[in-house]
């Protein structure tokens, strides 16, 4: 094996590695926030209809880091200054 494949492999398992968590932590906050939007809606039946709207702006917010993480993620393993 040469340096330049040795390098190139430990940037896609550090991409995947990232991803993993970026993935896992995503679906976490958001099993989080539903939990305490049915909570909420427990507590105040009348408000059901704020909480849902926040709910889904707030699930929208999260599930676009795992999006940000994947592409700084792929122009690391294509713009890799290490393999130039």
């Amino acid at each position: 094996m040469t340096e330049k494949s040795i390098i190139a492999a430990a940037s896609i398992l550090g991409a995947c590695a990232t991803l993993i968590v970026a993935a896992f932590s995503a679906a976490f906050a958001d099993a989080m926030v539903a939990k305490k939007t049915i909570e909420g809606m427990t507590r105040q039946p009348e408000a059901k209809n704020a909480l849902l709207v926040n709910m889904v702006i707030m699930v929208g917010l999260i599930e676009s880091i795992p999006i940000i993480a994947a592409v700084i993620a792929i122009v690391l393993v294509l713009a890799n200054p290490f393999l130039k």
